[in-house]
């Protein structure tokens, strides 16, 4: 099947992308410059109110409050990126459901709606660019169509409203056919109006959008968030872009807004009951049997003029998509290979180069580091990332170059009991992560019948050990619980984890066979496993006995399937995200003669989630996870510590560099020893040749490692810029001695003059990732180049300023530019002011 696209639906995407190309390929910087580092925090106060009019005509102000926001970060936004909300002076919720997203928080009394719109609200811009109610995003039609019986209409006494608001049917005129609509009822209708112009009705599930279809591969992002009794309350809210919300269309040229609505409840302009009414519920108060509540003080009524005057309003801005560089720049790119621990850096460095027509085009494909080395070592690759030294064959000559520090963290979504919100911190340690990843919990009752495991606890949270640690939650058993979803590939954050965990004296004895102070006991299939280990081996055989039909057709281990872990720690983020577990035991059938498929059980409902996943720090920054303190130290000495500028500045303080050709040395036996390091700490790295490349692509290389350790040092949301999860590297500091080895390998790639050994037989291939608990492997080091000898022209230039000229440095790539730009304004329509802004671009020139 062929999908036509009409040329409007992507001329807003392409204008401002071919935009941005007119301007870098003229050698405008603004566009790589602009909002380089702007954090952007927003706060606000209103007066918010709500009103009752009297039977003779006076109007009483029935409650007023100082309504205050604040938003930590509103600039150069990702797709589902979460920024952090929070409020003071709301009226306090009553009835609070235990799901607030979407049309499950419907629900509840006096909450703070919170949703995602396109546009701004300033008068002055033109009405497309305005946001008003059509233009903000829910996810079913019962958040924005009503059709109610007339007295129970309460909008249609609100005092903010006009006359024409207050109709028997408004929003669309005539009420289309397809709404089905009742005509002795009132019916509202909030439609939908997408970026690419057209309106969706939105009063049934077949008149919304594509992305609010039932099944949509994201949960719906809007809530009607709950105020404690103080009137103060705190969302992570998660944001998306056209790339997850296409009929939304927020990009980095087409401007949105968060807004923020403390229901107040509806000012009425005459003294009906249904109107005035002030809740069922108490403040604190929770609605789980998801009762009736009185709808004047509900979100049902977002829209309604009372409440949509009340709102505040914060502008947000995106970044570029992730493919950017594919759509701006056709030259064939420099491909670094290598750890996903770079992916956040990577994606916020990539513009920077291909928007500079100086510059090369930089793309990092994700790879493992051993695979990743391997393609550098075998000359399939100019450079690789990776955590730690690998041994190369010794007639080659490989140089690391410090370019991240950053590191792995254990994410979570925990749900306090009794619907008080989400745990914001937990307590792990090694030999809890050891029990996890040995599926040492038996997950079930089915899990129970494993043949020494019958005493185990089925799932985490009951277990004593974490109990003692993180007091306060449940003890219901859940499958996820049993399990921390993980890489089924190798990876260096996986040999960094597991060497934490052998270097423990309590996991590495749990390991070897010793129960724990309360019984627990290693599932046998592991017992003595050999630590650490690049990826976790799958051992477990056992498939349990069961009654139900579904369940003897099933011959996969049963373990397996609850550990189900996957290629890719961006897949793990994303599911700790939405609280949904990847554990692979849902029994499905067709009909009841088709065999039974078993898949991912349903994603955890708010109120009941316990997840946990191995993610990169830079993950985790963006989506806005929380991650557990993991415990170090020992004996009386034992704390734990969270991941931190400050507790990663601290490992890398002990990090001990061994040469040009290998990583720092960063044992996990040192980090124990060193107050408040974290544990997770990984030093990423660029490796490349010291000979044999081609001079071209070592010059490239060279330059790459130059501008990723100086101006992509620089903390920041914009292009260029090192996101949050990472500690920069500096020329002071606890980083110098990185900064230093960085330039010094830098010249000696661009060098491509290192003498050559006398070949003798290759040592065995094996690696030492930073925080590992292996010392990196004695002997066998190349006398270093003098720093001296080593230094070239090109390193002793300003670093900032080292740039390959991969293309002319003339304006000819935006003279190329131009007839695809008027060819998409013609065909869009926008010829005349479309060719009048690039005419006045010109001009400038």
């Amino acid at each position: 099947m062929t999908t036509l696209i009409r040329p409007r639906e992507i001329v807003s995407l392409v204008l401002g992308l071919v935009l941005v190309g007119l301007m870098v390929a003229s050698g405008d910087g603004r566009a790589s410059a602009d909002g380089a580092d702007q954090v952007a925090p927003f706060s606000q106060t209103k007066t918010v109110t709500r009103e009752f009019t009297q039977d003779d005509g006076t109007v009483e102000t029935i409650d007023s409050r100082e309504f205050s926001v604040k938003v930590d970060h509103t600039a150069n936004l990702r797709g589902r990126e979460r920024v952090g909300i929070s409020w003071t002076g709301a009226h306090p919720s009553g009835g609070r459901a235990s799901d607030p997203y979407g049309e499950n928080g419907l629900k509840q009394e006096y909450p703070v709606v919170i949703m995602q719109c396109r546009g701004q609200d300033d008068p002055s811009l033109p009405k497309a660019q305005q946001l008003d109610p059509t233009t903000c995003w829910t996810s079913t039609r019962q958040q924005r169509s009503q059709s109610v019986s007339e007295s129970d209409a309460v909008w249609r006494h609100d005092r903010y409203a006009d006359d024409a608001a207050r109709a028997q049917k408004t929003g669309a005129d005539p009420i289309p056919a397809d709404c089905k609509d009742v005509e002795s009822f009132s019916t509202h209708l909030t439609p939908f109006v997408a970026a690419s112009g057209k309106t969706y009705t939105a009063c049934s599930a077949e008149t919304m959008p594509p992305e609010a279809a039932v099944g949509a591969s994201f949960p719906p992002a809007e809530v009607s968030a709950f105020s404690d009794l103080d009137g103060k309350g705190s969302v992570n809210y998660e944001m998306r872009s056209a790339t997850e919300n296409e009929s939304l269309g927020c990009t980095s040229s087409t401007a949105c807004s968060i807004v923020v609505i403390p229901i107040m409840g509806l000012s009425c302009v005459d003294a009906d009951v249904e109107c005035q009414k002030t809740g069922r519920f108490r403040p604190g108060a929770s609605n789980f049997a998801s009762e009736g509540v009185d709808a004047a003080v509900s979100p049902v009524y977002w829209w309604s003029e009372s409440n949509w005057r009340n709102r505040v309003v914060v502008p947000v801005t995106f970044g570029l998509p992730p493919d950017a560089c594919d759509v701006l720049d056709s030259r064939a790119p420099t491909a670094v290979y290598g750890s996903e621990l770079m992916s956040q850096a990577s994606l916020q460095w990539a513009p920077a180069y291909c928007l500079n027509t100086k510059r090369f085009k930089f793309q990092h494909n994700r790879l493992g580091d051993e695979p990743a080395f391997a393609l550098v070592e075998n000359g399939g690759a100019p450079a690789a990332f990776v955590s730690g030294t690998r041994e190369a064959d010794s007639t080659e000559r490989i140089g690391y170059a410090p370019t991240a520090v950053t590191g792995f963290a254990i994410a979570f979504i925990v749900d306090e009991p009794d619907n008080k919100g989400e745990r914001r911190t937990l307590n792990l340690t090694p030999r809890l992560l050891a029990k996890l990843l040995s599926q040492s919990y038996a997950g079930s009752t089915r899990g129970q019948q494993h043949p020494g495991m019958e005493k185990n606890p089925l799932s985490m949270n009951q277990d004593p050990e974490f109990q003692s640690l993180n007091p306060g939650l449940d003890s219901i058993a859940r499958e996820a619980a049993a399990t921390v979803l993980s890489l089924s590939e190798d990876s260096d954050v996986i040999s960094s984890l597991t060497s934490y965990i052998a270097d423990d004296p309590d996991a590495k004895a749990f390991i070897a066979g010793k129960p724990d102070p309360w019984g627990m006991v290693v599932n046998p299939t592991y017992k003595k496993l050999k630590l650490p280990v690049s990826s976790f081996p799958l051992l477990d055989t056992f498939v349990p006995t069961s009654a139900q039909e579904c369940e003897q057709q099933n011959t996969t281990p049963y373990l397996t399937q609850v550990a189900a872990p996957v290629n890719s720690i961006s897949k793990i983020a994303q599911a700790v995200l939405d609280g949904w577990p990847n554990v692979q035991t849902k029994a499905e059938r067709s009909s009841s003669g088709d065999p039974c498929k078993f898949g991912r059980i349903e994603r955890q409902g708010v109120g009941t989630r316990f997840m946990l996943g191995i993610v990169s720090l830079g993950d985790a920054e963006r989506y806005g996870l929380h991650t557990a303190s993991l415990r170090t130290g020992s004996g009386a000495a034992r704390t734990f510590v969270a991941p931190s500028d400050a507790s990663i500045s601290a490992a890398v303080k002990v990090a001990e560099p061994q040469g040009v050709r290998k990583a720092f040395a960063l044992s996990q036996s040192t980090l124990r020893k060193t107050p408040g390091a974290y544990p997770g700490t990984m030093i990423v790295y660029t490796v490349a040749k010291l000979r044999g490349m081609d001079k071209a692509e070592a010059r490239t290389i060279a330059s790459f490692i130059r501008i990723a350790t100086t101006e992509g040092q620089v903390p920041g949301s914009g292009n260029g810029r090192l996101p949050a999860g990472f500690v920069p590297i500096r020329a002071k500091g606890v980083t110098a001695a990185l900064y230093s080895q960085a330039q010094k390998v830098a010249s000696l790639i661009e060098a491509q003059k290192e003498p050559a050994a006398t070949p003798t037989k290759a040592a065995p291939k094996t690696s030492t990732p930073a925080g590992s608990g292996s010392a990196p492997a004695a002997g066998g080091e190349v006398p270093e180049v003098p720093e001296a000898a080593a230094a070239t022209p090109a390193a002793a230039a300003t670093p900032t300023t080292d740039v390959i000229a991969t293309a002319s440095n003339s304006s000819r790539p935006a003279q190329s530019l131009l007839p695809v730009l008027l060819a998409l304004l013609l065909l869009a329509g926008l010829g005349g002011p479309g060719t009048r802004l690039v005419a006045e671009w010109r001009r400038r020139r």
